[in-house]
């Protein structure tokens, strides 16, 4: 009998902790995080990570289990994540996989095999090194010859994914697009039940603006300054995330604070939009539109859905 798994994905700053930690209270789940960013210590405040206080008592994996400087990509993520969701069965409750890394999802969800593209690094090294040499836009346009359609989904900017996206088609021949395509079709491991959120791109947007300035307000610019005084490269992974990067000429003296939160509120708009662009084409579920739908109404659909997904059993 397959076990049950929720996954709770959509946007940035579209409500998914809030709405996760209510349902793991009535379901009697546990969170594991399927974002990219809230692994790392010391990144709390650009990542919009969950407080102790928002928690409410409900444990959360893979929230600050890594320094900066360490690895993490969705191979790691996927064997750490299928380790929480064993531990969290054998208690007696039910992993709830919440993030906006949608890539995170469908490995999990449908159990992807990446070994045979991170056996051998020297494709993808060179890829790193181009972006590095030639600057990113250059290694994207090779992506955009070859999966125009992955390309739409994700930014310039993003070369670790860029490079694997590349990396698979150097590999396979094939598209990294048509790759997705195809997991999606496969069955999951799992009882799996999706709920993607959503709202009205301006509503979502006016949230973006509000949860920047709040971040401006709680400390972001001491946050990143800290990063950079423990001795973290502007070059890693980790610093180059949203919230992070867009900091970096301000601290060179390159650029003006005020120029660092637009660029940090209109990156964050067009993730949000590669975001829900990726989730339309990728994942299959119940969609809650949070603009037309309140908290209890939301909320009463998704325990209708999971129970017609046979998941509340």
């Amino acid at each position: 009998m397959k076990k049950p798994f929720v996954i709770i994905g959509g946007p940035t700053a579209c409500g998914k902790t809030a709405l996760s930690i209510e349902l793991a209270k009535r379901i009697n789940g546990e969170v594991i995080s399927a974002d990219s960013m809230q692994v790392y210590r010391f990144m709390d405040i650009g990542t919009a990570k969950v407080t102790e206080e928002e928690k409410q008592g409900i444990p959360h994996y893979l929230v600050d289990e890594l320094y900066p400087d360490e690895e993490y990509n969705v191979m790691i993520f996927q064997q750490k994540a299928k380790a929480y969701m064993k531990q969290i069965w054998e208690n007696g409750k039910i992993p709830i996989l919440v993030g906006g890394t949608g890539f995170y999802i469908n490995a999990l969800l449908y159990d992807n095999d990446f070994t045979e593209t991170e056996n051998d690094t020297s494709f993808r090294q060179a890829c790193y090194a181009q972006a590095e040499n030639e600057g990113a836009e250059s290694l994207f346009a090779r992506l955009k010859e070859v999966d125009p359609e992955y390309a739409q989904t994700i930014h310039a900017n993003n070369v670790k994914r860029v490079a694997r996206a590349l990396e698979y088609h150097f590999l396979t021949g094939e598209k990294f697009s048509s790759h997705n395509a195809e997991q999606k079709q496969k069955e999951s491991p799992y009882n799996a039940a999706v709920i993607i959120l959503t709202m009205e791109r301006e509503r979502l947007y006016q949230r973006i603006e509000y949860r920047v300035d709040l971040m401006m307000e709680q400390g972001l610019l001491a946050e990143v300054k800290g990063l950079l005084d423990r001795g973290y490269s502007p070059d890693l992974v980790s610093m180059q995330g949203l919230g992070y990067k867009e900091f970096i000429p301000y601290f060179e003296g390159k650029g003006s604070l005020e120029e660092a939160v637009d660029a940090l509120k209109k990156g964050t708009r067009h993730f949000a939009k590669r975001q829900l662009t990726w989730f339309r084409r990728q994942v299959d579920g119940l969609w809650v539109d949070l603009s037309k739908a309140d908290f209890d109404m939301a909320m009463t659909d998704i325990l209708n859905y999971l129970n017609e997904k046979n998941i509340l059993k």
